[in-house]
């Protein structure tokens, strides 16, 4: 087993990114999922509409259906001659010179060509009187005039969100076919690293592995807990070896760097792991590793936790999406007004995050940098709204100068 100690080029984020996805193959197994368990995952067919929508023609208010032919005079007044409730089964027929009273999604009577609302009319003695003439149609809801019959209703590698499963729902539709959840497992490296409970001298915490458990799951994966190792290669070598024969992704944190103490690449080497990629051009997170070990994909995040999430945004995000079947979303696709200044040394692109102020004179959003920089810190990033990001090449940022940005929630 020999493991290079040169440093190779270090790789520009774009590349990095591609290199990254070609690593993982989408997965192609699915299953059908009944509607109300189907949130989060990913829609493996393309859903249509077997209906029209709305089914029927009905009110989309409280009031009155009646005949445009029926209303004479100045101040037409009609009598009240039933009502039509919303679920009603028999259709009703709409009487001669009369209006009939009607509940919102109730079902249009026959001849009637307009509904009235219960603020436009006054009604005393079983009778109506309009203050305006309604134009034809006026709060009628026309058969099919929502959703056609063979809409589209979820497009294949849709992740499936409420307003989806209130779509699918309201079509009548019980069960969604789904890719399955990609496997993640996610691993700690370190000596320093301690549990939750117990710290003894010079440990610290593990931020990274619930902290990427967690980003894991919002991803839409079945994320699971690979547990913290030592930085011992063989016993690491074996670990990897283990979990890698049933997930999709493994996902490291710490020991991927230069270091005499960094275990990562030697162990992934003795584990059978062929590497795609090392080292990106970026700030924070310089030492990311990709690769595989046999079929599954293998991503090294750097140890600092300022780290371990921006590349998680940059790389592990776009690979998850790939595997679950879904495109993978740009990364800082939105733009912000800067509202700070700040120098920065060209080579390497920047992340860092940032909190909204509101938004300037022309709707774009306002936002300050938090932090200065250091990556073994989450203070800056628990109070911030999202991430921006500048060129490798670029020398800074001045007040006011339009920067990328991406909003927390805008996907991977």
């Amino acid at each position: 087993m020999n493991v290079s100690l040169d440093a190779p080029p270090l790789i520009d984020v774009r590349f990095a990114r591609d290199i990254a996805l070609a690593q993982v193959d989408r997965i192609e197994t699915v299953r059908d999922l009944p509607l109300a368990a189907a949130l989060g995952h990913v829609c493996a067919r393309d859903v249509v509409a077997t209906n029209a929508m709305p089914f029927f023609t009905n009110s989309a208010v409280d009031g009155f259906a009646l005949r445009l032919a029926d209303l004479t005079g100045a101040t037409p007044v009609l009598p009240v001659a039933g009502t039509v409730a919303a679920g009603a089964a028999e259709p009703l027929v709409l009487p001669a010179a009369a209006a009939l009273r009607i509940f919102t999604g109730a079902p249009l009577p026959g001849g009637a060509d307009c509904v009235v609302a219960l603020e436009e009319v006054t009604e005393t003695d079983g009778r109506i009187h309009l203050h305006t003439l309604p134009p034809h149609g006026a709060n009628i809801r026309e058969a099919g005039s929502d959703q056609p019959l063979g809409a589209l209703l979820l497009p294949r590698g849709t992740r499936i969100a409420p307003q989806h499963v209130g779509l699918l729902a309201a079509n009548g539709i019980g069960k969604v076919t789904v890719t399955r959840s990609p496997r993640v497992v996610v691993l700690s490296t370190g000596d320093e690293l301690a549990d939750s409970t117990q710290r003894g001298a010079g440990q610290i915490f593990d931020a990274n592995r619930p902290m990427l458990l967690a980003l894991a799951q919002m991803a839409g994966c079945e994320a699971v807990d690979g547990g913290t190792m030592p930085d011992r290669v063989d016993p690491l070598s074996r670990r990897l070896a283990e979990i890698a024969e049933d997930a999709d992704l493994v996902l490291t944190s710490g020991g991927v760097s230069m270091g005499g103490r960094d275990p990562i690449r030697p162990a992934f080497a003795a584990a059978g792991g062929e590497s795609a990629g090392w080292r990106v051009a970026v700030k924070p997170g310089k030492p990311i590793m990709f690769g595989r070990i046999g079929r599954t994909a293998f991503t090294g995040l750097p140890g600092n936790p300022m780290a371990a999430f921006v590349g998680f945004h940059l790389f592990v995000a776009p690979q998850i999406a790939h595997l679950s079947g879904r495109s993978p979303a740009p990364f800082a696709p939105c733009k912000a007004r800067a509202g700070f200044s700040w120098r920065h040394r060209p080579g390497r692109q920047e992340v860092f995050p940032v909190r909204c102020l509101g938004t300037d004179g022309t709707g774009l959003p306002l936002v300050e940098r938090l932090g200065n920089g250091v990556s073994a810190t989450l203070y800056p990033l628990a109070q911030a709204d999202g991430l921006a990001t500048i060129a490798a090449l670029s020398d800074g940022v001045a007040q006011g100068d339009v920067i990328d940005w991406h909003p927390f929630g805008q996907g991977g």
